[in-house]
C-alpha cells in the first residue's frame, strides 16, 4: 500500500527523501523523470544541481550549454556566428528554467566541458571561443537566477585556458551580481603562482559571509597578499565550521586569530602542507572553543616544535586522522599519540624503513584503539609482519583496509611473488568478521589468492578492490574470483584491474559484468570504488 502511494504521488515528503538519496545516480534520476509529475519535479533539480561534477563521466551532456544559450541578444548571436556556432539550432522550448537549479560550480570541470562542447561544433578558434563562451555562460547563469551553494575556483588551469582578461572580467561580473555567490556554503580556492591580480578575492569577503566549509589550496611560495586576503575572508565569516589548509604553502594560523571562527570552527584539515612556519599553533588551538576534529594527512616537517605545541595544549587535541610519510623520531610520535591516540580513526603509513615501521606499529597498537581505516603503503616485505600484526590488534574497530605496494610499477618478479605470499597467506587470519572496504594493490599469485579466500570464507566484504600487477607469465585470477567471490556472493561491490605489463579492467568486460550481476554483485571501475583518504575525511566530517 505504501509503495503504491509513493508511486502515485500521495506521499510527497517521503518521495522527496527517497529521490534525494539518488543524488548522483544519474541513470536512476532519469528514470524517475518518467514516473509522474511529482517525481519529475523532484528529480530535475537534482540532475541540474551539479551538471559539471567530477562524478560525471566525460563526455558530459552537452545539451546543457544549448539550453543555457537560448534567447541571446543580437550581439551575442553575431559573436557566436563569427566563431561558426549557430544558436538557432539550440533547444528553444523547455518546461523548466533549468539553469536556475545549478548549485555547484567548479571552474576546472566547467571550462573543460565548455572546451569539449565547442570542439563538437567547430575546429578552429577553439581558445578564443572558449574564453568568450565561458564568460557568456556565467552571465546567462546570473540572468537565470543561479545562486550557488558550492563554488570551486581552480585558478591554474582555468587561468591558462581563458587568460587573465576573461578571468578578471568574469569575477568583475560576479562582483556586480552578489546574489550569484551570496548563499555559498562551500568554497574551494586553488591558488597559483601565475596569478597577477588577486582582486577577485574581494568577492568572498564582501559578498559571502555564511561560508561553512573553506578549502584553501596553494601550490606556491609565500605571498603576503594572498595571506592577507585569506585572513580577510576568514574573519568575515560568521558560520565557518570546517577549514582545510592544503598543499605546500607555508601557512600560519594568524588568519584565525580574533575571528568569529574561534567559536564556530569544528574541523581543521592539514593536507600536504609544510609546518615549518606554524609557530602559533598552540596559541590558536587554545582559543578554539568548539573544535571536534583535526586531520593531519601527508604533511611535512611535523617537527619537534609542532609536536611540543600540540602536547603542551591544555585542551584535548582531537586528532582523527594521521598519515605519516616521512622519517619521524619515535619519541615524538609516541608523545603525540599519548596526547591524541584515543581519537584517531584513520592511520596511514607510507615509509621505506622497516625498523621504523615496526616501532611505529608497536606504538600505534598501544595508544590507538579506535582505528576504523588503516592504509599501509609497503615498500619492503619486512614491513608486512608489523602491518599484519597491527590489523590483528585493532580489528575490533577496523572497517576499512588498504594495502598497497609502493613498488607496484617496478620490475621485481621474484620479489613480488614472495610479497604476495606473505600477505595473502596470512591476511585471511587477521581480518575482522565483516569489512566495509578492502583494497589490495600488488602482484597477486593465484595459489596465494586461493589460500586467502579459503581463510576468509566467513568474512563478508562490502567493497573488494584488487589491482593486480601483471607480468607476461602471470596467471589470470578471474576464475578464482568467480569461484570464491561470485558464486559464494561474498561481496556487494567488486573492482579489479590489471597494471604494469597488461592493463585489463573487469569493468570493461561487459559479459563478465552481467554474469556477476546475476549473482547480486555490482562491478565498478577501480578508480570509482577506490577511497581517497582526502574524500573519506571530508565525508565523515560533513
Amino acid at each position: 500500500m505504501a509503495c503504491s502511494k509513493i508511486f502515485s504521488g500521495d506521499m510527497p515528503e517521503l518521495t522527496d527523501k527517497i529521490i534525494q538519496c539518488l543524488q548522483y545516480d544519474f541513470l536512476a534520476l532519469h528514470s524517475c523523470i518518467l514516473v509522474n509529475r511529482l517525481w519529475c519535479r523532484i528529480a530535475i533539480p537534482l540532475l541540474w544541481e551539479d551538471p559539471f561534477s567530477k562524478k560525471l563521466k566525460l563526455p558530459k551532456n552537452y545539451n546543457i550549454f544549448e539550453i543555457v544559450l537560448q534567447n541571446l541578444n543580437e550581439d551575442d548571436k553575431v559573436k557566436l556566428n563569427d566563431f561558426g556556432i549557430n544558436n538557432d539550432t539550440f533547444t528553444s522550448n523547455t518546461l523548466f528554467n533549468y539553469p536556475s537549479f545549478i548549485k555547484c560550480l567548479d571552474t576546472y570541470t566547467f571550462v573543460y566541458s565548455v572546451k569539449m562542447w565547442i570542439k563538437t561544433k567547430i575546429s578552429v578558434k577553439i581558445m578564443d571561443s572558449t574564453k568568450f563562451i565561458f564568460l557568456l555562460l556565467i552571465r546567462k547563469f546570473i540572468e537565470n537566477g543561479v545562486s550557488l551553494h558550492t563554488f570551486e575556483v581552480e585558478i591554474p588551469v582555468t587561468l591558462s585556458v581563458i587568460g587573465d582578461e576573461f578571468f578578471n572580467s568574469t569575477f568583475e561580473l560576479i562582483l556586480q551580481n552578489p546574489n550569484f555567490l551570496y548563499n555559498v556554503k562551500n568554497l574551494i580556492v586553488y591558488f597559483s603562482e601565475r596569478m597577477e591580480n588577486i582582486k577577485f578575492l574581494e568577492i568572498f569577503y564582501y559578498n559571502c559571509s555564511t561560508i561553512t566549509s573553506l578549502h584553501i589550496l596553494a601550490s606556491m611560495d609565500d605571498d603576503e597578499q594572498v595571506e592577507e586576503n585569506l585572513t580577510r575572508i576568514i574573519r568575515s565569516q560568521r558560520k565557518l565550521k570546517k577549514i582545510s589548509f592544503e598543499y605546500q604553502f607555508d601557512y600560519s594560523l594568524n588568519c584565525l586569530k580574533g575571528s568569529n571562527s574561534l567559536n564556530t570552527l569544528k574541523t581543521i584539515i592539514f593536507y600536504g602542507i609544510r609546518f615549518d612556519k606554524m609557530n602559533d599553533l598552540k596559541e590558536v588551538f587554545e582559543q578554539l572553543n568548539v573544535l571536534e576534529s583535526v586531520h593531519i594527512i601527508d604533511c611535512y616537517s611535523l617537527n619537534p616544535n609542532i609536536i611540543k605545541q600540540i602536547t603542551s595544549l591544555t585542551k584535548p587535541f582531537k586528532l582523527k586522522s594521521l598519515s605519516i610519510n616521512e622519517m619521524l623520531e619515535v619519541e615524538l610520535l609516541q608523545s603525540l599519540l599519548q596526547k591524541s591516540g584515543d581519537y584517531i580513526e584513520y592511520i596511514g603509513l607510507r615509509l621505506r624503513d622497516h625498523e621504523l615501521s615496526q616501532k611505529l606499529s608497536e606504538i600505534i597498537k598501544i595508544y590507538c584503539e579506535r582505528i576504523k581505516f588503516f592504509e599501509s603503503f609497503v615498500s619492503d616485505k619486512l614491513e608486512l609482519k608489523p602491518t599484519l600484526d597491527l590489523i590483528d590488534n585493532v580489528k575490533q574497530s577496523l572497517n576499512f583496509i588498504s594495502i598497497d605496494h609502493l613498488d607496484l610499477y617496478q620490475h621485481k618478479p621474484e620479489y613480488d611473488i614472495e610479497f604476495s605470499s606473505i600477505i595473502l597467506q596470512n591476511l585471511g587470519h587477521v581480518l575482522p568478521d565483516k569489512l566495509e572496504y578492502l583494497n589490495l594493490a600488488f602482484k597477486v599469485n593465484t595459489d596465494d589468492l586461493e589460500i586467502f579466500f579459503k581463510d576468509s570464507q566467513n568474512i563478508f566484504i562490502t567493497k573488494l578492490l584488487i589491482k593486480n600487477k601483471i607480468y607476461d607469465e602471470s596467471e589470470d585470477i578471474l576464475p578464482y574470483i568467480k569461484k570464491y567471490v561470485m558464486k559464494e556472493r561474498r561481496v556487494k561491490y567488486l573492482a579489479m584491474e590489471e597494471c604494469f605489463y597488461r592493463k585489463k579492467n573487469l569493468f570493461s568486460l561487459k559479459n563478465e559484468v552481467k554474469e556477476f550481476e546475476l549473482h547480486g554483485i555490482r562491478i565498478q571501475n577501480y578508480n570509482d570504488l577506490f577511497i581517497d583518504i582526502y574524500d573519506f575525511v571530508n565525508e565523515i566530517d560533513k
